[in-house]
Parts: structure tokens; C-alpha cells; sequence
């Protein structure tokens, strides 16, 4: 298994590394079909003083993208998540043109053309003619390595794969691939403009479909397979104590049934046990039902499909985390802000506990032989932080709070990791100090998750336990003699301002706001 360090060489927290240039002037997005404009859409809403280039070869996909962004500024005015005049900032200064001549100017280049390699190495011998030597290219590819698709460019050390999750314009991974001919200081800058620009991006290995596609994927085949037993409505119905939406509704909504196809075929290459399954040729739409719609599923099926679709979702985050294609914290971060899974896998597999999860395991191993299997202790996979991130610089800690989906609010886990973190430095002379801060530009900490706040309602005591509970991290500090900072990159409250405030110091960006919102209730 890779150790993280591989993937992550410089930084955990992408706004730690110091880039070696700015955010681009000019961008291009080449392509305007499913996702080009919603890529062209949050890096205009991100940068809107850039000048966005939107290229496709026919003018009927470019007038249709200029409308979606129409449509978009105009329903994000609507909803008051944008003035009038921010609005027509992310308008303007937008050029739709099948002339690739135009993106001369660009810094960085983002392909988005259809899943075809040779199209796309075509598209990057274009691109190459024309951009400066040392603009990026990327790929927004959900499953081509990166060295098939730049196996033909003059200067591959420029170009990597950055592969979005629908809608691009606000769905929060990116993941970007590391390969053996990215530069270092390229792939590290797209780790760092990703997350300057709103992002949360995960590095991940250059394998067949990287992490979240394996996953997601995956998922739905298997879901295809089962239909010789079950309707799609019922296994959708199975799914939704996983997920979000079942996996035919999202089908449906993607028009998803000839990329499972795709990648599936393409996984194929690691075993036939991979094959998509037939069906998928046949049917175009799914018969299935909105999320959260009664649909009666007997007893004994339920079970079936329980356990395929949790064999399936726990292979491949064996085989994810074994072979090092990503880490076990992306992996369960990914699948929740990305995919919409309502826990991580890794902690489904901690709530189910070792023999649960082996019975699944080997109930699926029968069902569908072939597929990766756990190769280490079923303890070994849980032993990884879920929800910060460490980085030492200069024998300073820096703990970052990795929740952006929730303003980094704070929950139970989170805060002991903390104090883990500052238990296991507090003695160790190589530490001089500690840094906490949130992930992102939005947020320190938006306080505490207060989920479990309505069960102790009417009991003081369990009330005053759960307060002591949750100030053990602040206590800790209290008693500490190495410095703890609290570095304030956005909006800093109610919990999470009380433990910012009982560090030993306090910076903050300008845009930072302190506020303890709770003394207006009651």
C-alpha cells in the first residue's frame, strides 16, 4: 500500500503550499457539452475578472452553454446567492468560439470532450500548438490514466487528469492525478487552486477510474446485475439507507447507463469479473422512483441486495486503499461530498463491526468471485484521522478541520482528534508549537454539528456531561505549555470560536467574522 506521503508529497492542506504562480488570467474549458459549461460556470464564479474561453467544434452546444450560464447567474440572483452586479461580472468577459486560436492566452487549459482517446490526444496536439510552454493542461476524465492520454505530448510534465463530480459547478471534490511525468509543482499548484478557488481536492493515483469512479461505478453495475432478482425501484429502495438516491434514480438523472459501460469495460483489463453487466445496452431509462417513495421489498431480497451492494462498495475501498489508488480518509470523504453516501464506507465497516463485515465479504466473494478482498486486519483500515488534516512545517503542527460540506463544524470525533494530535506533540521536543485551522477559504468553524442536541434536551445532566465532553480540548489547551494558534480563515462561531478563542493566540484573514450566534436563542 502507498503511504499518503506519496500522494501527498507536500502538503495535506492545499492552501499551505506556496504556489509557484498565480490564479490564471485567461482559462479555457474545451468542450461545451455535459460538464464544459459547469466547469466554465465555478471558474467564472470563483475568478469572475478572468477571461473564459469555451471552445467546441459546432455553434449549437456553445449558444446552448451560453444559455445555461444565463440561467444559472439568473437563478443564483433569484436566490440571493449573488448580487446583480456579481452576476453580470461572471457574464461577462465569456468568449464562446469554435476557434481554438482564441485560448492563446490561457494559463490553464481543461479538457472536456467526450470519454475518446484518440479525440482527446487530437484536442491536446491542438491545444500544444497553441498555449505558451508552460500553460497546464488537464483532462476531466472519470477513468482514463493519465499516461494513456498524454502518451503523445511534447511536454507531458505540464498535464495531468482533474476529474470533476456533476454539478461541476458545485459539487466539492475534484480529483486531481498524480503520475509519473506531472511535475511536482504543477501538480502541487492545481491542489492549491482548487481549494482557492472553492474546491476540496483529493490527489489520488493514476489508476483505471482512480477512487470515486471505482466506487461509484462499480455500485451501479453490480446494482445492474441484480436486477435478475429484484426491480430497480426495490434496490433503489435498498440503496437509500446508503445513499442519497438509489443508484438507477442517478442513472436516470446522468444518462449514466453508457459510462458504466465504458468504464467498466475499461476496468476489465484487472478481470473479466468486471464485465458490465448486459443490461445496460438494452434499457435506456430506469423504472424507478423518487428517494425517500414507499416501494414494498420482502424481507429475504432486501437482505440479497443489502449485502451485494455493501460487497461490492467494500471491495473496491479494499482494493483503493491496499493498492494506495487513494487514502482511506479521501475515500470516505469523497464518497460522502461526492457521491452522496450518507456515512463513509470505512465507517459502515466500524459500525458493523470485524464478523458483519467478513460474512458480507465472503457472501460476496461466493456470489461474484474474483473481485480485491481485504489482505490486511479488518483494524488496520481504521486506523486513520476522518476528519483533520496534519501537516508539520518547520516542527510546527498545523491541524486543519477537514468538513467543508458543514463549514468545518465540529462533531464529536473531530474535536478528540484534536486533542490526539495535541497529546501525542505536547511532550515531544521536535514540536515547538501547534497551528489549527479550517479547510478552505469559507470557514474556520461554523461551531458545533448539533445533531445530537435534541436527545438531551430536558436532561441537565446529560446535558452538562456532553459540555464537559466537548470542552476537552479547550481544558487540554489550558494546561499546555507549547504555543496553540488559532488561524481564522473565515468564519469563525459558537463552538468553534470558543475553541479559537482558548488558544494561547488568534490571527485572521481580513474577511474572518466572530460571532457566537447562540445568544440570540432562548
Amino acid at each position: 500500500m502507498a503511504h499518503p506521503k506519496e500522494l501527498y508529497r507536500t502538503a495535506s492542506n492545499p492552501l499551505l503550499i506556496k504556489p509557484g504562480r498565480r490564479l490564471p488570467a485567461e482559462v479555457a474549458v474545451i468542450g461545451a457539452g455535459t460538464i464544459g459549461p459547469d466547469i466554465g460556470y465555478y471558474l467564472k464564479s470563483a475568478m469572475p475578472d478572468c477571461r473564459l474561453v469555451l471552445v467546441d467544434v459546432a455553434e449549437a452546444p456553445l449558444k446552448r452553454a451560453a444559455q445555461r450560464i444565463e440561467d444559472y447567474t439568473a437563478k443564483a440572483v433569484e436566490k440571493k446567492k449573488l448580487r446583480p452586479e456579481q452576476a453580470a461580472a461572471v457574464r461577462e468577459n465569456i468568449v464562446f468560439t469554435t476557434d481554438y486560436g482564441r485560448i492563446k492566452g490561457c494559463g490553464l487549459v481543461i479538457e472536456a470532450a467526450t470519454e475518446n482517446i484518440p479525440l482527446k490526444q487530437k484536442i491536446f496536439a491542438a491545444i500544444e500548438g497553441i498555449i505558451a510552454p508552460d500553460a497546464i493542461i488537464t483532462s476531466n476524465t472519470s477513468s482514463i490514466p493519465a499516461d494513456r492520454l498524454f502518451a503523445n505530448m511534447q511536454h507531458p510534465q505540464r498535464a495531468t487528469v482533474t476529474h470533476f463530480f456533476a454539478p461541476a459547478w458545485r459539487s466539492l471534490p475534484v480529483e486531481v492525478i498524480s503520475w509519473e511525468k506531472v511535475d511536482q509543482g504543477v501538480l502541487d499548484y492545481l491542489f492549491w487552486f482548487f481549494a482557492r478557488t472553492g474546491k476540496a481536492p483529493i490527489i489520488t493515483d493514476n489508476a483505471i477510474c482512480f477512487v470515486l469512479d471505482r466506487i461509484f461505478d462499480n455500485w451501479c453495475n453490480e446494482s445492474a446485475y441484480l436486477l435478475a432478482e429484484a426491480t430497480a425501484g426495490q434496490i433503489d429502495t435498498v440503496a437509500e439507507e446508503f445513499v442519497f438516491a438509489g443508484p438507477f434514480f442517478v442513472l436516470n438523472l446522468a444518462n449514466g447507463n453508457p459510462i458504466i459501460i465504458e468504464t467498466n469495460s475499461l476496468q476489465m483489463e484487472e478481470g473479466s469479473h468486471y464485465r458490465p453487466a448486459p443490461i445496460l445496452t438494452s434499457v435506456e431509462r430506469w423504472l424507478t422512483h423518487r428517494p425517500g417513495s414507499p416501494v414494498e421489498v420482502p424481507e429475504k431480497t432486501r437482505t440479497r441486495i443489502r449485502d451485494r451492494l455493501l460487497g461490492i462498495l467494500f471491495s473496491q475501498t479494499f482494493d483503493i486503499v491496499d493498492r494506495g489508488i487513494g487514502t482511506p480518509a479521501d475515500v470516505n470523504f469523497g464518497c460522502q461530498v461526492a457521491l452522496g453516501f450518507r456515512k463513509g464506507p470505512l465507517d459502515l465497516m466500524r459500525e458493523m463491526g470485524s464478523h458483519e463485515v467478513k460474512q458480507i465479504m465472503k457472501k460476496f466473494a461466493k456470489d461474484r468471485p474474483g473481485f480485491p478482498a481485504a489482505v490486511k486486519p479488518f483494524a488496520s483500515y481504521q486506523k486513520f484521522r476522518r476528519f483533520i488534516l496534519v501537516d508539520d512545517i518547520a516542527g510546527v503542527k498545523v491541524i486543519t478541520l477537514r468538513r467543508p460540506q458543514s463549514m468545518n463544524a465540529l462533531n464529536d470525533e473531530l474535536t478528540a482528534e484534536i486533542l490526539a494530535v495535541l497529546k501525542e506533540s505536547a511532550a515531544d521536543p521536535a514540536v515547538k508549537g501547534f497551528v489549527i485551522t479550517g479547510y478552505g477559504t469559507a470557514a474556520f468553524s461554523a461551531g458545533a454539528d448539533i445533531g445530537k442536541f435534541p436527545e438531551m434536551l430536558g436532561n441537565p445532566t446529560a446535558s452538562a456531561r456532553y459540555a464537559r465532553d466537548c470542552a476537552k480540548v479547550q481544558v487540554f489547551m489550558d494546561r499546555m505549555k507549547k504555543p496553540v494558534v488559532a488561524a481564522l480563515n473565515g468564519h469563525a462561531m459558537g463552538g468553534g470560536l470558543e475553541i479559537a478563542i482558548r488558544c494561547h493566540r488568534m490571527v485572521a484573514t481580513r474577511s474572518a467574522t466572530l460571532q457566537f450566534p447562540e445568544i440570540t436563542l432562548g
